[in-house]
């Protein structure tokens, strides 16, 4: 018989379903049982697309012999951290807090029936393989929980309250008298360079993550300290991460992470908000190099995106497991047999050469494909022109991607997040801009208008999700507006439709209201939320930016584009609350030390007047969204439609097209250059 998960939306809680467990979703029903009964609760967090989630639910809570021991003596609750990262956050922190580890999912926490934490851990095993590295068979770990609990209460209590403490002074930062100084920026790129892998790219060892907001950063630091290395750092790291087997050669996009130092072996699953902040990192470099590279992988990632993670209302799905038929990676590798079924000899001996193939293979029998050399070198080897071989690479992939697609796919979360939505949505404006395609930013757009319309309630308040054909539900957290508001900042930039620009207002209005903290910096959930053991607020990256960081970015945004002072005070005292963090985790503040970057400016005030039907106007607007901007806001007002926006009035005031020509201010520093009068000069200016 199903248990009661099988009611939920979640796809993940759904995959438990038919466990033996007595599963509970967290709700009350769940902590009044704790309390009536007075058991420990197990909480278990996790994700759809996490590979040691699935190994553990088959290795444990699908036996009956430990579901038994869980149903006997625990109230067992199943959370999906990507529709609750507020739970996700609290016990995570205690985790890392009890361990000083800093661990991962499946995240096994106990709890006392009051939610106090007082042990937790990660994957546990069935069986006794691991408790030399400190990692008990899973019904042994349960079974001394139990004991501890009806033998030795009061020592859990001790430990409880202890972490309970902690977690409420991380909640407590507050802006200090210190003010933030461009030492922050250059220490952070100190830092950067110490951890970079100078062969491979990327920062640190196995397991290497991508550090999109990292890599985007540099892009700011090489310019802001004319640091040519910086910028070296980032080609590297992006180009190696295209080439390696954590890219998806055939399809396009970019799994989670790598599990070696040199990109080849991923954990497949792909992520909506990696590829997302990947992809503004390609956008990023081909607008600093105009290297047509980045913009292939953009492009390549976007095409993969759009179809397999695009619903056809226009959202974006979650994520893509690792798995299909119970393995790892199985939908991805390739047999070098394989690869000579379908191509043919030559083709196949071509393919292989280019993507490493071989009889071996070089995960578990199988080949992950990764490129060996670039194009230039490939073509060189084979004796071919760089036009040939690339034509025939696609004719080569076209041959392969149908019959791949003939495999079981792997699994496909389709809930709606609006935080991770807010990414991609911001993602596909920044290269309709940089591409000068009107398919992204139409992408955007139509994103946009639904989880305006069907993730927002008639007060203006944000849903966290919704499931596939379910009304959403859970109230939105801090990221969610603010990584909402953000894009829609940008979609206005790229569209300089004034409804984008009017939503991220109402959107930051309601952040500023229900999260701020007084004593600087916001909490990750609103004012009226669910009473939980401490109230977070959380200043460094994750997976994803911190919600803090991105508050930060778009209030500073807004505040130059419209003069909204209040706005800004608000991201000062955030910034300044981040201080520390900034100063002792650089590697781990790469949004924030982004908005850090923005604040210390200069940053230019971009206004742009003409005529929007008018050839010279769109080329105009072309040239500047063509070049790299770090540190800008960008906005366009033609005179034929009236006045200008009443959150623009400011940034028009006095301005107009010069003998009615396109005319471009540049201002930054309180005052303006010269009006650029003309395409042609526009052009000359921003080097296009």
């Amino acid at each position: 018989m199903p248990n009661r998960l099988a009611n939920e939306t979640s796809l993940y809680l759904k995959q438990h379903a038919n466990n033996p467990v007595d599963w509970f979703p967290w709700g009350p029903e769940a902590l009044a049982r704790a309390k009536e009964l007075d058991r420990p609760i197990f909480l278990s967090i996790g994700y759809s697309a996490c590979h040691w989630c699935h190994v553990m639910e088959h290795e444990s809570f699908e036996s009956a012999d430990t579901a038994a021991v869980m149903n006997a003596h625990f109230v067992c609750i199943k959370v999906d951290r990507e529709e609750r990262p507020d739970l996700d956050t609290i016990y995570m922190n205690a985790l890392q807090l009890m361990t000083r580890e800093g661990g991962g999912w499946p995240l096994s926490v106990f709890l006392s029936p009051d939610l106090t934490p007082f042990y937790a851990g990660t994957y546990y095993p069935p069986d006794d393989r691991y408790a030399a590295h400190g990692r008990p068979s899973f019904k042994r770990l349960l079974l001394a929980i139990r004991d501890e609990w009806v033998n030795n209460r009061a020592k859990i209590t001790s430990v409880g309250a202890n972490v309970v403490n902690y977690l409420r002074e991380m909640g407590a930062s507050e802006a200090g008298d210190t003010a933030v100084t461009p030492d922050l920026l250059s220490g952070a790129l100190s830092a950067l360079r110490r951890s970079y892998d100078p062969t491979y790219g990327g920062f640190g060892g196995a397991p290497k993550f991508p550090h999109a907001l990292e890599l985007r950063l540099l892009l700011r630091l090489s310019e802001r300290f004319n640091d040519p290395v910086a910028l070296d750092m980032v080609k590297h790291t992006l180009t190696m991460m295209a080439r390696g087997g954590i890219y998806d050669q055939l399809g396009g996009g970019f799994a989670r992470y790598s599990v070696d130092a040199q990109w080849l072996v991923p954990h497949f699953e792909k992520m909506l908000y990696d590829n997302a902040l990947l992809t503004s990192a390609n956008v990023e470099a081909y607008q600093k190099t105009r290297d047509p590279f980045f913009e292939q992988i953009a492009r390549e990632t976007l095409g993969y995106v759009d179809d397999g993670m695009t619903s056809d209302d226009g959202p974006f799905y979650s994520a893509e497991d690792a798995d299909s038929e119970g393995e790892e990676g199985k939908f991805y590798v390739w047999s070098a047999d394989e690869l000579r079924t379908v191509l043919g000899d030559e083709d196949a001996e071509f393919a292989g050469k280019i993507w490493g193939v071989t009889k071996r293979g070089n995960f578990e029998g199988h080949n992950i494909l990764f490129r060996t050399l670039p194009d230039e070198d490939e073509a060189k080897a084979h004796g071919l022109s760089v036009d040939t071989f690339r034509a025939k690479l696609a004719d080569v992939k076209r041959k392969l991607i149908p019959v791949r697609a003939k495999r079981v796919w792997p699994g496909r979360d389709e809930k709606l997040l609006t935080a991770w939505n807010g990414l991609m949505i911001a993602a596909l404006a920044k290269a309709g801009t940089a591409f000068g395609d009107d398919h992204y930013t139409g992408a955007a757009a139509l994103a946009a208008e639904f989880i305006l319309k069907n993730m927002r309630a008639p007060d203006g308040r944000l849903y966290r999700t919704a499931g596939v054909g379910q009304p959403p539900k859970l109230n939105g957290y801090l990221e969610d507006y603010a990584f909402l508001a953000d894009a829609l900042v940008t979609l206005y930039e790229a569209t300089f439709d004034a409804k984008w620009l009017r939503a991220a207002f109402q959107l930051v209005e309601v952040m500023v209201k229900h999260f701020t903290d007084a004593n600087g910096g916001f909490f990750f959930t609103a004012d009226d939320h669910e009473q939980l053991i401490a109230r977070t607020k959380e200043m460094h990256d994750g997976s994803t930016p911190s919600g803090n960081a991105m508050a930060v970015t778009v209030l500073l945004r807004l505040a130059a584009l419209t003069g909204r002072r209040d706005f800004a005070e608000h991201a000062e005292r955030a910034l300044r609350a981040a201080r520390d963090t900034m100063a002792e985790h650089p590697a781990a503040s790469g949004q924030m030390l982004l908005a850090l970057d923005f604040y210390l400016g200069p940053v230019q005030q971009i206004a742009i007047v003409g005529d929007t039907s008018a050839a010279d106007t769109q080329r105009a607007i072309r040239a500047v969204h063509r070049a790299f901007g770090a540190r800008r806001v960008v906005a366009f007002h033609d005179p034929a439609t009236g006045v200008p926006s009443a959150e623009l009035s400011a940034l028009f005031a006095g301005k107009e097209a010069v003998g009615g020509k396109v005319t471009v201010y540049v201002c930054e520093n309180f005052a303006c250059q010269a009006p650029l009068v003309g395409a042609g000069a526009v052009e000359a200016a921003f080097n296009v």
